[in-house]
């Protein structure tokens, strides 16, 4: 450090560039733009009205007409994408619900297709684990264990559904090995080249994910730790994120995002594809149980975790704050 002349001061003070907000977003390396946010949302067959839910503080399960226009919402608030999940009102061993045309889930991409066409990405969750009366992300062999095989088939099944439902991505959140190859494959072979697939690459067995199992309702018996990544390893991330470059995943995705940044950073200086980030339910649930305590400063919290995420790498940020952070992003916060 450089001293001024005679005084003993410094003469590089890097404060210089803090003192106002006009200058501090001037200088800003990372920048946050709605354009960059996925809206994950919830729809359940059955209901008359939108149910909220406990553990998730201002998030619903939407009707197939709220959620048509929660959609419609999000898309003018700037928002990039919405993600949908849909909670069915049966299961079965199988998941049956999940690839029947009528099922929840593909007639509410078929209503949004026909609400807002191209002018969001719409992005479905490719896997059984709403849909299985044990809630598991597979089926399962005679003993209990998840056929990773078996459920390859069913994935596709449910891509070809996705797709003719009008999808224009398909989330691949199960965690099955070669499940994007195997689907790229069904896809192309039938002649749908052009939806994208997004792989939940390095999707970790986490602690994170409770109040998304309050939202879908899970059946879950036992824990998905044989197939979702463990906490304690890195590298088995960047296998996991080339193997699925190499079987045709046009995003690669990061989740958790918040207890796995190292993760999402190390995938971002590898991947030759775009990396998403999803700001799970518990890291949600966290943040606003604090907020409501008076412990933290809800609005700063919001824009610095998700600030957070982008810096270190991600271009797609999935976060249930996606359209009230790209309203406090477009009035200048």
């Amino acid at each position: 450090m450089s001293f001024s002349a005679g005084r003993g001061f410094p003469s590089n003070r890097p404060r210089r560039l803090r003192r106002t907000a006009a200058l501090r977003r001037a200088v800003a390396e990372t920048r946050v733009h709605p354009a960059d946010l996925v809206l994950p949302m919830f729809v359940r067959e059955g209901l008359s009205e939108p149910r909220a839910i406990a553990s998730m503080p201002g998030v619903m399960q939407h009707t197939r007409d709220s959620l048509r226009k929660a959609v419609v919402s999000a898309v003018n608030a700037g928002v990039g994408g919405v993600m949908i999940f849909g909670v069915p009102e049966t299961r079965d061993a199988d998941g049956s619900g999940a690839d029947d045309p009528n099922g929840i889930l593909n007639v509410a991409i078929r209503d949004i297709i026909a609400e807002v066409g191209d002018s969001t990405v719409v992005i479905s969750d490719l896997c059984l684990d709403e849909f299985t009366s044990h809630g598991h992300c597979g089926v399962l062999t005679a003993s209990g264990a998840v056929d990773n095989d078996a459920t390859l088939e069913r994935y596709a099944s449910m891509a070809l559904a996705q797709a003719a439902a009008g999808a224009h991505v398909l989330g691949a959140s199960g965690m099955m090995d070669g499940q994007i190859g195997h689907v790229r494959g069904v896809l192309d072979a039938s002649g749908d080249t052009d939806t994208a697939l997004l792989a939940y690459a390095a999707k970790y067995a986490s602690a994170c994910y409770g109040p998304f199992r309050d939202a879908v309702e899970s059946a879950l018996e036992g824990d998905r730790r044989t197939y979702q990544q463990d906490p304690a390893n890195a590298t088995e991330a960047l296998r996991e994120v080339r193997l699925d470059i190499a079987e045709g995943a046009d995003i690669v995705m990061v989740k958790p995002a918040g207890p796995y940044l190292d993760i999402l950073s190390r995938v971002a200086a590898e991947s030759e594809v775009p990396v998403a980030a999803y700001q799970v339910s518990g890291e949600y649930a966290m943040i606003e149980a604090a907020a409501e305590k008076g412990w933290i400063d809800r609005e700063r919290m919001i824009v610095e975790s998700v600030t957070s995420i982008k810096r270190a790498g991600a271009q797609m940020i999935c976060t249930y704050w996606a359209e009230e952070l790209a309203e406090l992003l477009r009035t200048g916060y």
